[in-house]
């Protein structure tokens, strides 16, 4: 129903953004510590801000959920596919793991690393794991996503393109289709930033 919202952010707390569409306030639940530029000083002289959105319907509430951009709240209905993961464990999920660090864990499977989420435990981890690693590659192989995931950049643009490639392969995209939407980002986005790189792959 809703692709994004477009207007000034009134208000920012940790976990939730109002965002002044037209004299409408919609209250927006958000990840934790994500960056959503020109929130800093909220209010009427704030700049408009386009938040993307993802809305459930429930039969006793409507709960509009918030991301400052495309490949994070792609991410974020991914995660709800899977069994037993509703929309405030995929928020967790994404407040908890940047997006590199959270494919690292899949193709580590990882168990350890997603039980630290609040609110994931034995069975929740094992059924991400199972949901989302069907496609990875073999144990041992090349990790995407590891130099962001730690304290040394990547080095090159077109190592981050390859890796980006293995991103998108090890949550179930081909690889024609991963190549194809890794050059149309790298086209628009600065291929020396992997995790940049990815979620911009990640749009339809």
């Amino acid at each position: 129903m809703y692709e994004y919202l477009e207007g000034r952010p009134s208000s920012k707390t940790a976990a939730r953004l109002i965002l002044d569409v037209g004299g409408i306030g919609y209250d927006l639940a958000v990840p934790l510590g994500l960056n959503f530029p020109g929130t800093e000083e909220p209010g009427p002289k704030a700049k408009p801000l386009r938040v993307w959105v993802h809305l459930v319907v429930r039969e006793d509430a409507h709960t509009l959920y918030g991301f400052p951009d495309l490949g994070g709240r792609d991410l974020f209905r991914v995660l709800l596919k899977v069994r037993g993961v509703g929309p405030s464990l995929a928020l967790a999920v994404l407040s908890s793991l940047p997006v590199a660090e959270f494919l690292v864990a899949l193709r580590d499977g990882d168990r350890a690393r997603l039980q630290a989420i609040k609110g994931v435990g034995k069975k929740t981890a094992e059924q991400i794991l199972l949901d989302l690693r069907e496609k990875l590659t073999a144990p041992g192989a090349v990790v995407p996503g590891a130099e962001a995931a730690g304290a040394t950049p990547p080095t090159t643009a077109s190592g981050n393109i390859e890796d980006a490639v293995q991103a998108l392969t090890s949550i179930g995209f081909k690889e024609n289709d991963a190549r194809k939407a890794v050059k149309r980002a790298a086209e628009s986005f600065d291929a020396d930033d992997l995790e940049l790189l990815v979620r911009a792959a990640l749009r339809p």
